[in-house]
């Protein structure tokens, strides 16, 4: 019988919702909100049965992964604006903070099936819109500042990350600093310099919404 998700919970209960929870999100971030839940159950130590009396179906632990994903990807960017001198500092450290941001990406622009789930409900679609305002605030500001190149928008930028955030293959994670190395990288093809003409228009937030 699946758990009514807004009943208190014993703290067993409560212990094995947040390890599902946290297996999820791990599991999300190299495979993709299609990988077997047999997977997430075995990763969080508990039986397929406990999983899905917890969560009866793949589209509410992805609800559950994406509001805990979008709310911790929030303070952080939050923590960014509020904190860093510059929209340019700002966004270098909130595209820092690699594995929530890739997964809270991943599920709002990438996976099909997770987008749906959320655009579904209202609740966790405000989440994904208050994240990618505030991805937008930083990206336009540090463009205000002359720091980064006009020629792009807020979309380029997380599609570039999210690209850039895909496992790495097996031999190349051994090298010590391969994902830094691309992430300067990325963070240099962004800075605004002349560089080559990119071709079409830019990927904008409004399209980040559709």
């Amino acid at each position: 019988m699946a758990v009514d998700p807004a009943m208190p919970l014993r703290a067993d209960a409560r212990r094995n919702r947040d390890q599902i929870i946290a297996a999820a999100r791990t599991i999300f971030v190299d495979q993709g909100p299609d990988a077997p839940m047999e997977d997430i159950a075995r990763a969080a130590g508990v039986g397929v049965g406990t999983l899905y009396r917890r969560f009866p179906d793949r589209g509410t632990l992805i609800r559950e992964v994406a509001v805990d994903s979008f709310g911790r990807a929030l303070t952080e960017a939050r923590a960014s604006i509020e904190e860093e001198p510059t929209c340019w500092d700002a966004l270098v450290r909130f595209i820092g903070f690699s594995q929530e941001l890739r997964l809270s990406l991943h599920l709002a622009m990438i996976s099909a099936q997770a987008g749906a789930v959320i655009r579904d409900d209202p609740a966790t679609d405000e989440f994904r819109r208050v994240l990618l305002t505030d991805l937008d605030h930083m990206v336009k500001g540090a463009q205000a500042e002359g720091k980064v190149r006009t020629d792009i928008g807020t979309g380029d930028v997380a599609m570039l990350f999210v690209l850039l955030m895909r496992p790495l293959p097996a031999k190349l994670d051994e090298i010590e600093g391969a994902s830094e190395r691309c992430m300067t990288l990325m963070l240099d093809g962004l800075r605004a310099h002349p560089g080559t003409p990119l071709p079409s228009r830019p990927i904008t937030y409004e399209d980040l919404l559709d």
